[in-house]
């Protein structure tokens, strides 16, 4: 292999190994958000059931883009106001089969894939092209805030020691900067619900 070859082998390599929040920080923004739509807008007819599985659905969904990684197109469609306008259409679907909220289901669940979209458009990124294609289908332009709130993690070498070392570095600022934020959300959630104590389980009031 010459030198050329190996430099664009070396590049290529950081490229696809590398990329924005690690999963952690986008599940616990996902569960921000459904903690979020409980303290704002309260369930009228809260249950453990379906706040705990809207819960869960948030921080998959706000987790989910990231699997275009095993088709090699990240960042792109699946990071995109389209993909999010999907979600929210199979989240109402999903709703009205299951005679569930369709406006708050399907609010939720838009909001916590626009959360992973934000969390990376804040993240850093040293390899072109940078940021992602955020306003997909009506533009392919690329964006990236410059701000480098969070750090890029390491799948590729994840078991090695640099990369354990990056992806710790980069969760442990994640939760710094998101944890404080789902604490208080989380606080203000439980005093929402507690309009419904009848209904709210146990393990939500607080102490």
């Amino acid at each position: 292999m010459n030198f050329r070859l190996s430099i664009g082998w070396i590049a290529e390599s950081a490229i696809i190994g590398a990329h924005m929040p690690s999963t952690i920080g986008h599940a616990l923004a996902g569960v921000t958000v459904a903690w979020a739509a409980d303290a704002l807008a309260p369930d009228s007819k809260p249950s453990q059931e379906r706040s705990s599985a809207l819960t869960v659905a948030a921080a998959a969904i706000a987790s989910a883009p990231d699997l275009d990684l095993v088709f090699d197109v990240h960042r792109t469609v699946t990071h995109s106001i389209g993909a999010t306008i999907l979600v929210a259409a199979v989240a109402a679907t999903v709703a009205v089969i299951t005679r569930a909220p369709v406006l708050r289901i399907a609010t939720v669940c838009a909001a916590a894939h626009a959360s992973h979209i934000f969390l990376d458009w804040l993240s850093v990124d040293r390899f072109p092209p940078y940021g992602l294609q955020a306003l997909w289908p009506f533009s392919h332009e690329w964006f990236i805030s410059g701000k480098d709130w969070f750090r890029q993690t390491d799948h590729t070498h994840a078991l090695t020691r640099q990369g354990m070392r990056t992806n710790l570095l980069a969760v442990g600022q994640e939760v710094a900067i998101l944890g404080p934020i789902a604490w208080g959300v989380w606080l203000v959630r439980v005093k929402a619900l507690a309009r419904f104590p009848s209904e709210v389980p146990s393990g939500d009031h607080a102490a």
